[in-house]
């Protein structure tokens, strides 16, 4: 009995760690994935300002897993039959064949076919972005300008970076952040929209809402408005698509994640609609807690092909979208939302470096963990202000 999980970001590796416990003996697993390494997307953009950070934010698969690891990308998937076109390393394909599999493949930046985007921006994804963003800006001078399109979670945390980067430097740039909808962190709640707002103007961040790029030039960015923004840097943040291998597209799973007759998708890789029919956010968060109910569903129909279950097709479990709260970085700063409340300054900053940490420990990787809060505590430390001392409390009033 063969089991693949396609893909070891959040959902993958989570899903495969779990899956090691609970298949029956006789079940083979295999986690394949294009890199070696494991990344902790959502603290990437901290190696933009604080390049050492990479090694503690990275884990070895081979240490994280003790089952077979292949690395390869995977070009194609049929869900139905059990088979995943793959192209190692060294050239040429492969297919991979399986009973039972996971696609897991997380997604790509999305550039919806606006001009000169792609060929111009940067985007924020892995860690050679994060290391050229910084090569690019501190190349700036006084008086230039870097644009980040898209203020989703990704924009703020990577702007406030570049911020605390510039105060740092001594650097005269500006930082402008632009959001096409009304609102930063635009599919949050309003009480936490305002706080990262808020904290992204502390940081001195140029806020720009209702700012649509229609294309971009070298140098220039047009706006749907049809006036110009000029820049000297430019980062893209504003959205994801799907894996070249399910066609760019990111389909529709309902709440069992079934995605075909043999494979299920989690994580970013679909689009997750939940057991209340609710439309499931792309996020961590949401990838790991999905990533549960697919290991339920994986043993399930694994159980049920051996033979150990009746001729019924199995219950599948359910995944119900129910995450806690929410965090973000902004340079020195952060915005928790735990509840109905926004909590923001050096709770929220501890609180986020708990749930950095512990994710680690949750993959096996102490030692990342523990140099992952020492690295940050120490930032803290340097850049402690009185002022920053009160904890600012904003209850929900929607």
């Amino acid at each position: 009995m063969q089991v693949a999980v396609l893909g070891a970001g959040y959902a993958g590796l989570t899903l495969a760690r779990t899956l090691e416990r609970s298949l029956p003996a006789d079940a083979d697993l295999v986690v394949v994935d294009e890199s070696t390494d494991h990344l902790v997307q959502h603290e990437l953009h901290r190696v933009v300002r604080r390049p050492g950070l990479a090694d503690e934010i990275t884990v070895t698969l081979t240490d994280a897993l003790d089952c077979e690891v292949r690395q390869a990308t995977v070009t194609g998937v049929d869900a139905d039959a059990g088979a995943a076109t793959l192209e190692p390393p060294s050239g040429g394909e492969e297919t991979l064949s399986y009973d039972v599999g996971a696609v897991c493949l997380g997604a790509r930046t999305a550039y919806y076919g606006l001009p000169g985007v792609k060929e111009h921006a940067t985007p924020l994804k892995r860690l050679p972005d994060a290391r050229e963003i910084r090569r690019e800006f501190l190349d700036l001078a006084d008086g230039d300008r870097v644009v980040v399109g898209g203020a989703g979670l990704s924009g703020v945390q990577v702007a406030g970076e570049l911020a605390a980067l510039a105060g740092e430097r001594n650097l005269g740039v500006e930082v402008c952040l632009l959001e096409q909808e009304s609102e930063v962190a635009p599919a949050f709640p309003a009480a936490f929209q305002r706080a990262v707002h808020d904290a992204l103007l502390d940081a001195g961040v140029s806020v720009r809402t209702g700012t649509a790029v229609e294309r971009a030039d070298a140098g220039t960015i047009t706006l749907a408005t049809g006036s110009d923004l000029d820049y000297e840097q430019f980062v893209w943040t504003g959205g994801i698509t799907g894996s070249p291998a399910l066609d760019d597209d990111r389909p529709v799973v309902r709440a069992d994640l079934r995605l075909g007759d043999s494979t299920y998708a989690v994580g970013d890789a679909a689009r997750v609609v939940d057991s209340d029919g609710t439309a499931v956010p792309a996020s961590a968060a949401a990838a790991i807690r999905e990533a549960s109910v697919a290991a339920d569903n994986v043993r399930a129909l694994v159980e049920h092909r051996r033979g150990d279950a009746d001729g019924f097709e199995p219950r599948l479990a359910r995944y119900r979208f129910d995450v806690p709260g929410w965090l973000v970085s902004v340079g020195d700063d952060a915005v928790a939302k735990v509840g109905p409340t926004v909590v923001t300054g050096r709770p929220a900053l501890a609180l986020k470096t708990t749930v950095g940490a512990g994710y680690l420990g949750s993959v096996g990787a102490i030692r990342e963990a523990t140099d992952l809060v020492r690295e940050e505590l120490g930032i803290a430390e340097e850049s402690e202000d009185p002022a920053t001392d009160d904890i600012v409390d904003v209850s929900e009033t929607e």
